[in-house]
């Protein structure tokens, strides 16, 4: 297969230059942030922003921002060479890969790679955060679901997303629904701050056997991985009895709950929300999306599944 290989980029000056010469020429440019580690589904938000876009920005970069102390940033996946060839081996390819060393870095002798080099990754929310004190926040969309056990996450994903967006200035960003409240936290945001950017949410890619694409998947044993299959089975079985017409959203997440503690995982959440506002609903009279997260072993994972039902009022 011919590939071809894309722009690497690492400094903040040299993207926004690209992007305001890319926008000169009349393109259109399409942009998916990644952290890298690439499997399937973050491959299918880059073919889709080349389907509608004339050029594509992706960027690879683990942001520490969100992570907390305690958490894995440290032991994030990466296969930097790896993602590389992936990205170049898609029909159309990709046109720009952003890969800064250090965003939150405002060093004397450079604005974004830090003077040590790449370094050990270390939490911003860990002492002094290199200087930066400036957060973005969606107060109402972050709290619950992942916001409830992981407090500076979405402070995190937000600002880190608005950095991004400060930088490669595209027309159009692709989010992945698997991260479902972070997509809509990130659309609140782009509404709120009049971004003129669109944001696309793209379906949730699956295993051949149902399980959700993720690059902390790599992480679980053989055994955990056949446990977390129970996600998804339980998903289609309470998405498949709400339109058999149970609609007590209660009963629904016993039964969840039920089918993945028996496969042996531990519920972190289980909540059906309103698919906009993420409020929790008690009876479905409306479209909601079942958000799941579940450890298995050391491994937490997130799920979810629109449930879109026709209500006769």
């Amino acid at each position: 297969m011919a590939t071809t290989t894309p722009k690497l980029i690492s400094d903040k000056k040299e993207m926004r230059n690209w992007s305001r010469s890319m926008r000169a020429q009349g393109k259109l440019i399409g942009f998916v942030p990644t952290m890298g580690f690439l499997h399937m589904g973050h491959l299918s938000l880059v073919s889709q922003a080349r389907s509608l876009c004339d050029v594509v920005a992706v960027s690879i970069y683990v942001n520490p921002g969100q992570f907390a102390p305690s958490e894995d940033l440290s032991t994030y996946p990466s296969d930097f060479q790896g993602d590389l060839r992936k990205l170049a081996a898609l029909p159309g390819g990709v046109d720009v890969v952003f890969h800064p060393r250090n965003l939150y870095d405002y060093g004397n002798n450079s604005d974004d790679v830090a003077a040590s080099g790449v370094g050990a990754a270390a939490s911003c929310v860990d002492g002094d955060g290199s200087g930066h004190e400036s957060w973005v926040r969606v107060e109402k969309l972050e709290v619950g679901l992942c916001g409830k056990s992981r407090p500076v996450f979405f402070r995190g994903v937000a600002t880190i997303v608005t950095k991004l967006f400060n930088i490669v200035e595209p027309d159009l960003a692709v989010f992945g629904k698997k991260d479902y409240q972070q997509w809509r936290v990130i659309q609140r945001m782009v509404r709120d701050l009049d971004f003129s950017i669109k944001v696309i949410g793209a379906a949730i890619t699956r295993e051949s056997d149902g399980l959700a694409m993720s690059s902390r998947n790599v992480h679980l044993s053989p055994e955990d991985r056949e446990k977390a299959l129970s996600i998804n089975r339980s998903l289609l079985k309470a998405k498949s009895a709400a339109e058999d017409g149970q609609v007590h959203c209660e009963k629904l997440k016993n039964l969840v709950i039920q089918c993945i503690t028996e496969a042996g995982g531990r519920i972190d959440y289980a909540e059906i929300v309103d698919q906009n506002n993420l409020g929790k609903v008690e009876q479905i009279k409306g479209p909601v999306v079942f958000c799941i997260a579940a450890w298995f072993g050391k491994v937490r994972l997130i799920d979810n599944m629109e449930i879109n039902l026709s209500i006769d009022v």
